[in-house]
């Protein structure tokens, strides 16, 4: 495969379209909701009316707008939402001019025409099992462009330069990262990609892998030239069947016309990825964890230092990223390192993407400059809370993030600012609240998550983490006291300071953030146990 080669495969798939492309969602969420029966119906309804040349049904990935799915999408302009398979003539009855009953979808909204999508540019537009459609919007051009016009540290430079940070949740700089693992001493080198996404309400990464496969897969094969690596992996939770069974396509597909494997463009660079399936334990999502079920071990998380940048996968130096980290790669290639950073803020740049859900009117996906505040997210974005509902808090991060009041949805989405209000970024789950919930349950949630998804190698997660649950549902009965009070927050001081690993450390953030914001609620439960036993005393 060469660069004319590339191309030819481009200008077919361009020339081969018809005049009018009907874009059918088949990503996970829409398939629940029997798209796959519409596309079908759909592409029946076309022969039907003998269209067959003039009108092409396309299945694509997410089309982001998932609580009015199933989404079929006619050229640019018109989006039918709630699609059912008996709607399909209607629509084709449209074409022509005709009356249709299907409801249709406002692209001029807030939720669409306030994104900036870079990761998500491909999502709802390729058809995720075929490499020509991909190849045909710019693919594999970065990968291209690094083996025959950039030595590694020139990629790495790049990247660096970019300002792009991990998506995974830290935030640490990729380019550092890469920088250090590139530097590393070793054997062999590996490139993982952590699909391992595990939080409560996110649906980012399987978005991702869903819909655009080859992005990640390209993503993944720069890295692994910029660091010196021949083997790739990826890790991606068995719940995901859709993700892996596309991921397993592009694979193929990607082997077979000379993109991974041996001699890739015709250069001495050789590269592989392959599958890894985890079981579906939320520890497994952070990175040691994640190594050693790699390995074939019990995923249990692993002291640090050594970092997997040093001594990894089978005490060889490994980089992992995420799914969103790596398919940022491909567009920062092509498009300049200057181009990226120019988008965000000083210290965070480029774009986030987001699962919107809870009480809220839009949920789907969204991606937005970095920068851009929770108030344009939840309120025009969003579309508010359902019913007239007020809004009245923000989760964000998962279980390792914390609860931001509505007071402060002035504040702007970065990885600094997140930290300052006591939460974090997180993967990019981002859960709406209104004023119906209490927020003592919601810090009982998701300790009760944190509890259950503790591997228990470490006292202090494990035995902690009950403990803290048992605390929480003890004032939720209002059956506590002060003092009840005093020890939950000494007991997440505890537990956030002494855990071994990233979920223990992070496991008392619901907490304390909504002691810091709601603690009115627990001091009322508190309050109302204490007269109650007044009460039973003075009986």
């Amino acid at each position: 495969m060469d660069l004319n080669q590339l191309q030819e495969i481009a200008q077919h798939e361009r020339t081969a379209q018809k005049p009018i492309q009907i874009r059918c969602c088949v990503a996970a969420g829409c398939l629940s909701a029997d798209s796959l029966a519409v596309k079908q119906r759909l592409e029946r309804a076309v022969v039907e009316t003998g269209l067959g040349d003039e009108v092409q049904v396309c299945g694509v990935g997410c089309m982001r707008l998932c609580s009015q799915g199933p989404l079929v999408q006619v050229a640019e302009s018109t989006l039918y939402e709630k699609v059912t398979p008996e709607d399909t003539p209607s629509i084709i009855t449209a074409l022509d001019g005709g009356e249709t009953t299907v409801r249709r979808g406002d692209l001029t909204q807030p939720f669409f025409t306030q994104q900036m999508p870079i990761v998500l540019e491909n999502s709802g537009r390729v058809d995720p099992e075929r490499i020509e459609s991909y190849i045909a919007a710019e693919g594999y051009r970065g990968l291209y462009h690094v083996l025959h016009e950039m030595q590694p540290n020139e990629v790495v430079e790049a990247i660096a330069q970019s300002g792009l940070r991990g998506r995974g949740g830290a935030g640490y700089p990729t380019g550092l990262k890469w920088a250090t693992v590139a530097k590393a001493k070793g054997e062999r080198k590996y490139v993982i990609c952590n699909a391992d996404e595990g939080d409560p309400g996110a649906f980012m990464d399987r978005s991702v892998l869903e819909s655009d496969p080859h992005r990640v897969l390209e993503g993944m094969a720069i890295a692994a030239y910029a660091i010196g690596a021949n083997q790739g992996y990826i890790y991606v939770r068995a719940e995901y069947p859709t993700a892996i069974s596309r991921l397993q396509i592009a694979i193929r597909q990607a082997q077979r016309l000379g993109l991974l494997g041996s001699q890739i463009f015709d250069s001495p660079f050789d590269f592989k990825i392959d599958i890894r399936i985890g079981a579906g334990a939320y520890v497994c999502g952070e990175e040691t964890a994640l190594m050693a079920s790699i390995e074939g071990k019990r995923g249990l998380p692993s002291p640090r230092p050594p970092y997997p940048a040093e001594s990894g996968l089978w005490k060889n130096p490994t980089l992992i990223n995420n799914v969103e980290t790596f398919a940022n790669i491909a567009p920062i290639v092509r498009k300049g390192a200057d181009w990226f950073a120019s988008i965000g803020t000083e210290k965070s740049k480029g774009t986030k993407v987001f699962a919107l859900a809870g009480k809220i009117r839009n949920t789907g996906l969204i991606e937005v400059p970095m920068g851009t505040t929770l108030q344009q997210i939840v309120e025009q974005m969003g579309g508010g809370v359902p019913d007239d509902g007020v809004a009245k808090a923000v989760q964000t991060g998962g279980p390792s993030g914390g609860c931001i009041p509505a007071s402060a949805f002035d504040t702007p989405v970065d990885y600094e600012s997140l930290t300052q209000l006591g939460s974090m970024m997180g993967s990019g789950g981002m859960i709406v609240m209104d004023e119906t919930t209490n927020m003592v349950d919601v810090a009982r949630f998701f300790m009760e998550f944190c509890m259950d998804e503790s591997c228990g190698k470490c006292i202090p997660c494990r035995v902690g983490t009950v403990q803290l649950h048992r605390l929480l549902t003890k004032i939720r009965q209002g059956e506590a006291s002060l003092t009840d009070l005093e020890l939950l927050e000494e007991l997440c001081d505890m537990v956030k300071n002494t855990s071994l690993c990233g979920l223990g450390q992070s496991a008392p953030n619901p907490v304390l953030s909504t002691l810091r914001y709601f603690r009115d609620e627990y001091l009322t439960l508190v309050d109302d146990s204490a007269s109650r036993y007044c009460d039973l005393k003075a009986r």
